[in-house]
């Protein structure tokens, strides 16, 4: 058993996608929503559905990599707009039968100052359970810089908002709390193992650049073996271009066919699983 293994949307066309998704040996898709271009009428809802069907042969999972778009703004006209705007992905994502819905905190600032500390908790256990009475589990990712880039932070708004996790160890790698030694990666998934139920896989990040895929296994396993370790099953490779996109598949592939690899699954009594991936 493997996890699966998905790819982020960044062919603009579907069908295109579905086809290297096939061609590539992905299972999955994740789906980032473009804040700028959202369905705005019932027409393009429908629209956005029916595009949609052409991935039918994946599991699709969705992400809102939305910057300044904060639940947790001081303004709180601020605030009420952001959550509006995730009640909108939310219901979208329902009536595609989604179930997970990764959102930021902090994402496109420089600074905390312009949110607050109380609202983000308090809004952002609004929409977890918003999510839950609509069927879609709202999961909180890390990021390379803000509260979530602190595991001690990151755990305090998982457990107060009762949100799930997407663990992100590019973002882990690059961030201050892991670079400084003060804390290590498995340090954001070990106080809620279990609420662990995407992860964003690629090497690390860099300010200006973006996400650079691993040169080779060695960059990336420790952080693997924790992904395998809490029986994470939803690995998305997120490097949003080709030769980058298949470099972190050839090291991820190679991860899975070493000789004393097994993948621990949740639904197996608890149990590890010996696997030759």
């Amino acid at each position: 058993m493997k996890p699966k293994l998905a790819i982020c949307n960044f062919f603009s066309d579907i069908e295109a996608l579905r086809s290297f998704a096939l061609s590539h040996g992905f299972s999955g898709i994740d789906w980032s929503f473009d804040a700028d271009a959202l369905p705005a009428t019932p027409a393009e809802e429908s629209s956005w559905v029916q595009g949609l069907s052409a991935l039918d042969t994946f599991e699709v999972r969705y992400h809102c990599p939305f910057h300044q778009i904060d639940l947790g703004h001081d303004d709180p006209e601020e605030a009420k707009k952001a959550e509006g705007i995730f009640h909108r992905i939310i219901r979208l994502v329902s009536k595609v039968r989604g179930k997970y819905l990764t959102i930021h905190i902090g994402l496109g600032h420089d600074s905390t100052e312009p949110l607050s500390w109380e609202a983000t908790i308090e809004n952002l256990r609004r929409l977890v359970q918003y999510g839950a009475k609509c069927g879609v589990r709202v999961c909180l990712e890390n990021l390379a810089w803000g509260w979530t880039s602190k595991p001690h932070l990151f755990e305090k708004l998982v457990r107060g908002s009762g949100a799930a996790v997407t663990f992100d160890i590019g973002h882990a790698h690059a961030c201050e709390s892991v670079r400084s030694h003060y804390y290590s990666a498995e340090d954001f998934v070990t106080p809620h193992p279990d609420r662990v139920l995407n992860a964003h896989v690629y090497h690390t990040e860099i300010s200006g650049v973006g996400h650079l895929p691993p040169d080779r296994l060695e960059d990336i396993e420790d952080r693997l073996n924790i992904l395998r370790d809490i029986g994470c099953d939803w690995w998305v490779l997120e490097v949003r271009e080709t030769d980058g996109l298949l470099q972190t598949k050839k090291v991820v592939d190679q991860y899975f066919t070493q000789p004393d690899y097994y993948y621990y699954s949740r639904s197996d009594n608890q149990e590890p699983l010996t696997s030759q991936g």
